[in-house]
């Protein structure tokens, strides 16, 4: 986790926010991103879980590793499209009845066919 602060960098930049409006978003005091940019502290499990539920596309093997060159956003990108891959295969021998899309605020849209 040496890279772990450049890291919190990208975040805080993707996401367009200043370190106040990060906290707020992820529910930490403002001293916690503040200490953990400025290197006096290390991360929590709990300050990087909250991360993880709060910020979109967050890869959490990227965030725990030491890997820094690929930003979170490829690294999401990357998962899912191995994911659709491998299920292509699987669509190819059934027929689709129904797709069912859930929003984060809780609502969803059904497709029948």
């Amino acid at each position: 986790m040496k890279n772990f602060v450049e890291k919190l960098k990208i975040i805080i930049d993707n996401e367009g926010l200043t370190a106040s409006k990060f906290s707020e978003k992820i529910g930490v005091q403002r001293s916690s991103v503040s200490h953990i940019l400025s290197g006096r502290n290390k991360p929590s499990l709990d300050f990087i879980l909250k991360i993880k539920n709060s910020i979109e596309n967050i890869d959490l093997e990227w965030l725990l590793s030491d890997k820094i060159e690929d930003n979170y956003e490829k690294q999401e990108e990357t998962s899912h499209s191995t994911v659709i891959q491998s299920d292509k295969k699987d669509l190819k021998s059934k027929n689709i009845d129904r797709i069912v899309i859930f929003f984060k605020d809780g609502s969803f849209n059904n497709y029948d066919n």
